[in-house]
């Protein structure tokens, strides 16, 4: 099993989730993180650091958020590890909660 980003990450990227994590399975990208799943140890720390409640257990992925699962072992291989904690985007306090993210997703 893995620890999943979600949807509310984009325009937020909150990195509180990465400065817990033993196995720097995090990676950055220009608005969202994922987690790599083939580094991802299943330690639950990262979950409850995330301001945006956008991490879950792969098991527990809210309905039509299945396809976060694919998104973060993609762009895993492509986004460069991050392994301390940044400021989140400027504006993602307005950002955080608003549905339908996915089309501002930034590669």
């Amino acid at each position: 099993m893995t620890f999943v980003v979600t949807e509310n990450c984009i325009k937020c990227k909150y990195t509180d989730c990465v400065e817990v994590c033993p196995v720097d399975c995090f990676h950055e990208g220009p608005n969202f993180l994922v987690i790599d799943p083939d580094e991802c140890i299943d330690c639950t720390l990262c979950e409850p650091e995330c301001p945006a409640q956008a991490i879950f257990a792969e098991d527990d992925l809210p309905a039509g958020q299945e396809q976060f699962l694919t998104l973060n072992a993609e762009l895993a291989k492509q986004w460069p590890v991050i392994t301390e904690k940044k400021d989140a985007l400027p504006d993602a306090a307005d950002w955080d909660g608003k549905p339908d993210k996915v089309q501002y997703l930034e590669r």
